[in-house]
């Protein structure tokens, strides 16, 4: 008898980023928001087979949904753009996230990505009355509901994980399950069942190594000042050193200590724990039930 090897898994990256902002990322970094993605996701399931599509930019080739029902799992990216600001870099990703609901094709999203899937679903997102949340969102706890899902399978009672955001979920949308919360957002994981399909999102930045914060907080100095997250530039190119230094050596512990990080962020393992229980708990079930793993 002939064996036959499995097919690969194909993903699909949705890079949420105008055109303008990917090439700053990949100037400050070397890559933009899906393509770093797409690396993270590689190295937890080699083989995989990714395509990147850029619903910000006009006459942007989209998938339809035949398209969307050939991944086996799709990723949304974080964003510059805000939700709440009506135009069509913003409407074509909601629409485009209807339509993944309707496809039934698992789908993972972090930060924009929770913020697309909420709206996409007939949630509400605003400015985040309590400011802007950013370099680690902290004590992230779980709800009752999420201590038993398997998003957060294996993180502990209360965690902190890479963020930045200014925008969170302010209602819910019905269908939805809050898995964690913590003091800036109510909405930090959670499970959304809309149309016939299911999503999963985070409000943090599980995909974010220590290194592509840094660049990202890099172009952000001004704001980082003027928001009083740090005094001036001096010590802003501190932190962010700190944070380069703890990506190239995670045992420096007298850096970690000094900046409040564990395990959770600093082990590569544990920091992608949501992006590897989606991969288990979703994807490779998916492609399995289709015969495509």
């Amino acid at each position: 008898m002939i064996e036959t090897s499995a097919r690969p898994l194909r993903l699909l990256f949705v890079d949420g980023n105008m055109h303008e902002t990917r090439e700053g990322l990949r100037k400050a970094y070397g890559m933009a928001y899906g393509e770093a993605y797409a690396a993270e996701i590689a190295a937890i399931a080699p083989g995989i087979v990714s395509d990147i599509c850029l619903p910000a930019d006009e006459g942007a080739n989209l998938p339809d949904s035949a398209g969307l029902e050939s991944y086996d799992g799709i990723f949304l990216t974080g964003s510059a753009l805000h939700i709440y600001d009506i135009t069509p870099p913003v409407t074509r990703q909601v629409e485009l996230m209807r339509a993944i609901y309707a496809s039934g094709t698992p789908c993972f999203g972090s930060c924009w990505g929770v913020q697309v899937g909420s709206v996409a679903a007939g949630g509400t997102v605003t400015a985040n009355p309590k400011g802007r949340e950013t370099g680690f969102a902290r004590r992230i706890t779980p709800t009752e509901a999420g201590r038993g899902h398997r998003l957060l399978a294996s993180r502990p009672a209360a965690f902190d994980a890479p963020a930045i955001h200014l925008d969170t979920v302010a209602l819910p949308a019905h269908g939805t399950t809050i898995l964690a919360s913590n003091a800036y957002s109510q909405v930090q994981a959670a499970e959304i069942k809309h149309n016939g399909g299911t999503f999963w999102g985070v409000q943090y930045h599980p995909e974010f190594s220590l290194k592509q914060m840094a660049a990202i907080l890099g172009r952000m100095v001004p704001l980082l000042i003027e928001e009083g997250f740090r005094k001036d530039e001096a010590s802003a190119k501190a932190w962010l050193d700190d944070l380069r230094t703890l990506d190239a050596d995670p045992d420096r512990q007298d850096v970690a200590w000094a900046h409040g990080l564990d395990r959770e962020v600093l082990d590569a393992g544990r920091r992608v724990t949501e992006l590897r229980n989606f991969m288990e708990h979703r994807v490779k079930p998916h492609a399995s039930a289709r015969g495509r793993a």
